[in-house]
């Protein structure tokens, strides 16, 4: 019984980790839109503020690029359409204010990718583009995420093939390493102390 008991908070020790994460913002600005029914692409766009567990880091921090697969059959680029999972997408660091050097996100879209027209009251024009993401975090861990992306009005236009992009939010679920480290400790902790109450 004692055995088991130890075993049993063993195994509770082991899968929280797996469960301890944290989630990092990213927002974009400016940049161009641009392509066809072959895909979309956003290219010269500034990563301006990245947030981390509540704090903010803001200036002009890095890039932000991303690629889109074909588009889905029933869809055109002025009236709305999806764009098949695939394509590239990568958040690179200028090393400013202590903001990674380098490429921080590298990844794809990891399902179909939504271009929606929103039309306003006054009868202009925007797109907003949005996507689930999964790819390699910078220091080597598999990681999910998301981004939504708004183009600057259009005017009562449509998008003819370029756009600028007003700006964009993505957020990324990145693991915690360190956390998990001290909480599997702990427990083992825990389970060290419960054997010798046990034995005693």
């Amino acid at each position: 019984m004692k055995r088991f008991a130890l075993l049993f908070l063993l195994a509770l020790a082991l899968p929280m980790a797996a469960f301890a994460s944290s989630s990092v913002d990213f927002t974009n600005v400016g940049g161009t839109l641009s392509g066809s029914s072959a895909g979309l692409s956003l290219s010269g766009s500034t990563l301006a503020v990245m947030g981390v567990n509540g704090s903010m880091i803001t200036g002009n921090l890095g890039t932000l690029e991303f690629s889109t697969a074909g588009m889905q059959s029933g869809g055109s680029l002025q009236m709305g359409a999806t764009f098949d999972a695939g394509g590239a997408f990568t958040i690179t660091g200028n090393g400013t204010n202590g903001v990674h050097n380098g490429t921080i996100f590298s990844g794809t879209f990891s399902g179909p990718v939504t271009w929606t027209l929103v039309t306003l009251a006054n009868g202009t024009h925007n797109y907003t583009l949005s996507g689930a993401l999964t790819g390699t975090w910078y220091t080597g861990a598999t990681v999910f995420g998301a981004t939504i992306q708004i183009t600057i009005n259009t005017g009562k236009g449509f998008f003819t093939g370029s756009t600028l992009i007003s700006s964009g939010d993505t957020n990324i679920v990145v693991p915690e390493p360190g956390s998990l480290t001290l909480l599997g400790t702990g427990l083992v902790g825990l389970a060290g102390v419960v054997r010798r109450k046990l034995k005693a």
